[in-house]
């Protein structure tokens, strides 16, 4: 055969081959939900990974059975350094990829407060589902789907326990910033119906942030000027950790101390120690990851240890996890082809969701996360127990 024929074959066989491609179904793009938290600051770290990890640990296992309608999920973190414009200006970019088809796990408190502010989600048509947030003036804005209960939810549960453990003088320690002047006051109402003696509440000027060092030695000769056998901090970071720190060396160092979810318990045991964070009580909006006592934690844990088995549980992954679910769900509503209007719309009409032991319901009157609180305790060595 002459190289004239091999090469009259080779071009034969090319245009078949070039025809057959172009007969082919174009390959499926990944679906893609958006993730803005950051993972290089020491505040949110530990949080915006766990859930990263909990929400693609899911998708992974969806992935392994073929996806949503033959397309894989993908989760894409996107870090705004705490910073709220930055984390607006990154949420428009995820709006303006057309793979983009959900939000999930959003966290920062700032940026939070001004995506509902401004109403982004509900100008840019797009979902956000399981936001690091508590507070319904944030949760309640235009396309946000909740996950975990709220603070109202967590400070009943609180007060609640003093009730049940019979304390006798409880004195709530708020700061006057975000959530801290509304759950006072709710803390406030709670007691006074299960007759809880609240001797005071103790304003910290968390505006002052100059004055720090000042204002916290000024709020602990505050309580223990009260001789309190309860104190019920609505407060976050810094201030719970210090707070902590020096009532334990104080002569109130005998009252019961009750803080929020929000509460970072690595970051009490380091300020306080561990012999004085023991025994702080903890309400938590997510349910307790630790034990598979609920279909939809062993599913977790089952599916963690598949997918990220150098990770260890945590709070915020089974968040990630939670979150994962109820945007798969909506996907499969939304197909043959999902798009970012019919996921929204599926989210929107989601109804009562069951998750596996665990609920959401998701309608255009209300959308409502899971509502149950679980109190943890600090335990020997700064382990957190049920």
């Amino acid at each position: 055969m002459t190289i004239k024929s091999y090469r009259r074959i080779f071009l034969r066989m090319f245009a078949l081959l070039l025809g057959a491609l172009a007969l082919a179904p174009a390959q499926a793009q990944d679906i893609l939900i958006g993730q803005v938290g950051s993972q290089t600051s020491v505040v949110t770290s530990a949080n915006s990974k766990g859930m990263f990890l909990g929400m693609q640990s899911y998708f992974d296992s969806i992935n392994a059975q073929g996806g949503v309608g033959g397309r894989h999920i993908k989760v894409i973190n996107k870090d705004d350094g705490l910073n709220p414009a930055k984390m607006i200006e990154l949420t428009k970019e995820f709006a303006a990829d057309k793979d983009v088809l959900a939000l999930g796990c959003y966290l920062n408190t700032g940026g939070l407060t001004a995506l509902s502010k401004q109403d982004v989600l509900g100008q840019l048509g797009i979902g956000l589902v399981a936001p690091l947030a508590g507070d319904k003036s944030i949760v309640g804005a235009a396309n946000f789907f909740p996950f975990r209960s709220g603070y109202p939810d967590e400070v009943a549960a609180l007060i609640k326990e003093a009730a049940d453990t019979q304390k006798k003088k409880l004195v709530i320690v708020y700061w006057n910033v975000t959530f801290g002047p509304s759950m006072m006051q709710l803390a406030q109402e709670q007691a006074k119906k299960l007759n809880v003696n609240v001797a005071a509440t103790i304003k910290v000027d968390a505006a002052a942030t100059d004055k720090f060092d000042a204002v916290m030695k000024e709020t602990v000769a505050a309580v223990v000027k009260e001789a309190p056998d309860a104190v019920l901090m609505l407060m976050s970071s810094k201030y719970v950790n210090e707070f902590v720190k020096q009532i334990k060396e104080s002569p109130a160092s005998n009252a019961q101390i009750y803080g929020m979810s929000v509460t970072v318990v690595a970051d009490i045991v380091k300020a306080a120690g561990a012999k004085n964070a023991r025994g702080v009580v903890l309400a938590q909006a997510v349910p307790y990851p630790f034990s598979a006592t609920l279909p939809a934690v062993n599913e977790y844990q089952k599916l963690m240890k598949q997918y990220a088995p150098n990770e260890p549980l945590s709070f915020s992954s089974l968040e990630g996890f939670s979150a994962a679910k109820i945007i798969t769900e909506a996907l499969r509503r939304a197909i043959p082809k999902p798009t970012r209007e019919k996921v929204l719309k599926a989210l929107s009409e989601l109804g009562e969701y069951n998750l596996g032991g665990l609920y959401v319901n998701y309608s255009p009157k209300a959308r409502l996360g899971w509502g149950g609180v679980d109190l943890t305790i600090i335990g020997e060595n700064g382990k957190l127990l049920r």
